[in-house]
């Protein structure tokens, strides 16, 4: 998939590509600004397909491609548009050259499936993302158990997930006795909450709905609801979380600010 795509000389693009087979890449496509250029079409963001690639001696040369999503339906909105430049600016950030980056690929190509559908809302499709994105690169927070002393929450809790378009969330606020702790990098019992008193107090269903998308598979995380006081929740936690352990400043971050 392509992630950015830039100008260079008067006719040519230089493309950061996510591939599975050898990770993030830089290509140039020749000519591709031309107006009947073959490449033209293939070189813009979001450009899902296989690429026909040459290696030269410092760079990859784009030869040809077949595109088989161009996610159009982002660019007819702009908030749409702004939210799928941030997850590509994200993707970007967090991957490498030659490295094992399917998940990542996968993650974020079904990101781009769900602003299409536009059957969960932005916010929450922004949280799952960086939640699963953070866990993929080896750095989520600790919610299976308590990171002091590591006791889990209680094992009696019921299966939240049914299926698409169920909710995780009960109206009514039930907390758990876990806080979410930024210093500490997941929960803390309530044993173990002095160990940071700006920990945030999260609730039952917040707490079911991290572990959800951490845990599971990710062809099946854009599929569930949550109410607006879960959402809350989730967006601070994440919000805070990310400042803390990633020292980057997205600009389509600031885009998606400013609407």
């Amino acid at each position: 998939m392509v992630l950015s795509a830039m100008p260079v000389g008067d006719y040519d693009k230089r493309l950061v590509i996510l591939t599975k087979e050898h990770g993030k890449i830089t290509a140039f496509a020749k000519g591709a600004r031309r107006q009947n250029s073959a490449l033209l079409a293939c070189s813009g963001p979001f450009s899902f397909g296989e690429f026909t690639l040459y290696a030269g001696r410092s760079s990859y040369n784009i030869m040809s491609a077949e595109i088989s999503n161009y996610f159009a339906e982002l660019r007819s909105d702009i908030e749409s548009l702004y939210y799928g430049f941030y997850f590509c600016e994200f993707a970007d950030y967090i991957t490498k050259e030659n490295n094992d980056e399917k998940d990542v690929l996968k993650l974020l190509y079904q990101t781009l499936r769900a602003i299409a559908k536009k059957t969960i809302p932005l916010s929450l499709v922004k949280v799952i993302f960086e939640v699963k994105a953070m866990a993929i690169n080896g750095e989520a927070p600790q919610v299976f158990q308590c990171v002091k002393c590591s006791k889990n929450p209680a094992d009696n809790k019921k299966e939240i997930i049914k299926g698409e378009q169920d909710t995780l969330n009960h109206r009514s606020a039930v907390y758990t006795d876990y806080r979410f702790s930024i210093k500490s990098g997941g929960i803390l019992c309530s044993e173990c909450q002095f160990n940071d008193r700006s920990a945030i107090k999260i609730g039952t269903s917040t707490l079911y709905t991290l572990q959800y998308i951490i845990s599971k598979e990710i062809e099946k995380l854009y599929t569930f609801t949550v109410s607006e006081e879960v959402l809350h929740e989730l967006t601070r936690c994440t919000k805070i979380y990310l400042e803390h352990y990633i020292d980057h400043q997205f600009k389509s971050l600031e885009m998606i600010m400013s609407l």
